[in-house]
């Protein structure tokens, strides 16, 4: 069995899956945001929870004994906010009493178990490269349109994270100039320390402050009301916010040549804005660019737990798999090296990279 937890700002969300990475169960709790004690406590519990239901899924199919030797081996992934270091740190999460944490050596040592953790973006992308609506596609780039902005890159499903786990943080570039210019809107602040940070106007809470800027009074779900029914002020929002979100993503096809955006988030939900989308985004690159598909995320929501999950089995199967080699080399000699025919590499890797 494996285990994916989706850390959020809110909410942890957690799911069992078995080795086809079919759901067999989920539900999700608070997150203790400020006190780092009780999430470890928290997260702790909630796999000790997990253990206890695959006890009961395995009586309620007569194969408790295969189980226990399966439960043995469940794994752990877990799908967090904010930037990941190389060396487990957290930085920049939402979740205030994660930063400076590292959350996977942590929980490790509290649980006996190997954590694996993964920035909550990039899971979603991994989730649905190998899955999920880019399974057919060999460069996929994941964008979230949530309270933030953000997304993950995927090549040959294999995450790419960059250097220093950097990869996918294009909420972070600023926004395109000619948007500002012709929109009338000022450099935002934002949290980060930057200025113009493309996050403050292409996500939730950067749309809210759009509409307020051009006149709107209302929060952004009922901005999407308005839009609809021909408020003037809710319409110029929408063009500005889409001829933002447009130019993010040019800068994306320009830097990467992806095969397909997927998106997630509450705001990919919205069809006027994924269908406006590849007009937008034409009009920030030069004539003769090929744009690439855009499709919403076949698992929604549950794209960030499977993604979890899926970082969780790698490692598994990754630890496993030197074991097995170390255990052909011991046999056939200390110079003797493992085949590929013995534990050949997956055409699609769930390996970060």
């Amino acid at each position: 069995m494996h285990y994916g937890l989706d850390i959020g700002g809110t909410k942890i969300a957690l799911a069992i899956f078995d080795d086809e990475l079919q759901c067999r169960d989920r539900w999700q709790l608070a997150t203790p945001v400020d006190d780092y004690e009780a999430f470890l406590t928290t997260v702790c519990g909630q796999i000790a929870l997990a253990d206890e239901r695959c006890r009961a899924l395995a009586s309620e199919q007569a194969q408790a004994e295969e189980h226990e030797q399966q439960q043995a081996m469940a794994s752990v992934g877990i799908a967090l906010p904010g930037v990941i270091q190389t060396d487990g740190t957290v930085l920049s999460s939402n979740v205030p009493c994660l930063n400076r944490r590292r959350v996977a050596e942590d929980l490790g040592a509290r649980l006996g178990r190997k954590v694996a953790t993964g920035n909550d973006c990039r899971c979603f992308t991994l989730s649905e490269a190998l899955l999920g609506a880019g399974r057919d596609k060999r460069h996929v780039v994941g964008v979230i349109l949530g309270t933030g902005l953000g997304g993950g890159l995927c090549i040959d499903g294999r995450l790419f994270n960059g250097a220093n786990c950097l990869a996918g943080e294009f909420g972070h570039q600023g926004l395109a100039a000619s948007v500002l210019l012709d929109h009338g809107l000022p450099l935002y602040d934002c949290g980060c320390g930057l200025r113009g940070c493309a996050e403050n106007y292409v996500s939730g809470t950067g749309l809210g402050r759009l509409y307020r800027h051009f006149g709107g009074e209302a929060d952004t779900y009922q901005w999407l009301a308005a839009y609809r029914d021909g408020e003037a002020s809710a319409k110029r929002t929408f063009d500005a916010y889409v001829d933002a979100l447009g130019s993010v993503l040019a800068g994306q096809i320009l830097a990467l040549d992806p095969d397909i955006f997927v998106f997630g988030g509450g705001l990919s939900q919205v069809p006027e804005i994924i269908e406006a989308l590849p007009i937008a985004t034409q009009k920030h690159l030069f004539a003769g660019v090929s744009l690439p598909d855009f499709r919403v995320a076949e698992f929604g929501a549950a794209s960030g737990v499977r993604g979890a999950a899926l970082l969780g089995k790698n490692q598994l199967l990754n630890e496993s798999q030197l074991f097995n080699e170390s255990r052909i080399s011991k046999s056939n000699g200390p110079n003797s090296q493992a085949s590929d025919a013995v534990n050949p590499p997956s055409k699609r890797s769930i390996a970060n990279g």
